[in-house]
């Protein structure tokens, strides 16, 4: 799928267009001081439970260049969370968090391709696609899942290219703005029993990891392609559920009869008589 995350290309290039008119010593404080940072992660909770987390902090020179855009995309954001039943919270006037509830690996990368590429908003079609100004992003998040009777064995793959956000030059030519020092983007990830990144691949970036193992967290690379990939497993509630209905079953049985089932099957067996030997 394409990813807009959320219109953070007209974003970037609204601002950039500002910074083309910068100074050079005015263009640096800009950079210097960052514009987005964007931190995105999946959270399970379980085999049946989870979020995808958002938190977004915008740059105060940001909002001064893009002040209607920056308020525009905000707002794009409350909005597609609450089409999710996803949840909202203004932590200032320049940032947000988001949190949107997933019951099975199949609703979350629904609505993960559902918030990051949305149908039937004509607010974030590209006015000029792959181009400097209007850079755009593919991505793909994929998720195979394999149950063991008690346990779940997750693979979990996300592919993002970045490649778009590289050198942009000015118009004189004079000013030279990478598009990735504009942003600061970050993919967690969090799991109950820890998780191992898989980096086989030559576009593979490896994460620092947290709290012994539960939390993985990758910065992504602008101007290449990123992709991430980890295994990890989860308790299955359905299976662990089987084996405690099964042995309460069980044990009642022995109370009741003093013996298990297959051991009564065996004692009520009928003796073979001795003249048929």
């Amino acid at each position: 799928m394409k990813l807009n995350f959320v219109s953070l290309r007209q974003l970037v290039s609204g601002t950039l267009r500002h910074l083309r008119v910068l100074g050079v010593i005015v263009l640096a404080s800009v950079l210097l001081s960052g514009c987005v940072n964007y931190d995105l992660g999946v959270r399970f909770d379980g085999e049946h439970h989870g979020k995808i987390v958002q938190q977004i902090k915008l740059g105060e020179q940001l909002t001064k260049l893009s002040d209607a855009e920056a308020t525009k995309w905000l707002r794009s954001l409350e909005s597609r969370a609450k089409q999710l039943q996803g949840k909202t919270q203004r932590l200032s006037d320049r940032e947000i968090a988001i949190a949107i509830p997933f019951n099975n690996g199949k609703e979350l990368v629904s609505k993960f391709e559902q918030f990051f590429n949305p149908v039937g908003h004509p607010e974030d079609a590209p006015l000029a696609p792959d181009s400097d100004s209007n850079p755009s992003f593919n991505s793909n998040l994929r998720l195979d899942q394999n149950n063991f009777l008690v346990v779940q064995r997750n693979h979990l793959s996300y592919d993002l290219d970045l490649r778009s956000l590289g050198v942009i030059n000015s118009d004189n030519g004079k000013v030279v703005v990478t598009a990735g020092s504009l942003l600061d983007l970050q993919f967690s990830l969090e799991t109950p029993w820890g998780a191992n990144s898989i980096e086989k691949s030559p576009n593979a970036i490896s994460p620092k990891i947290y709290d012994d193992g539960h939390q993985l967290v990758w910065t992504l690379q602008p101007g290449q392609i990123n992709h991430i990939e980890v295994a990890f497993w989860l308790p299955s509630s359905l299976g662990i559920g089987m084996i405690i209905i099964i042995l309460v079953v069980l044990g009642g049985f022995y109370i009741k009869y003093k013996s298990f089932p297959w051991e009564r099957t065996e004692t009520n067996q009928p003796a073979i008589p001795s003249n048929v030997m």
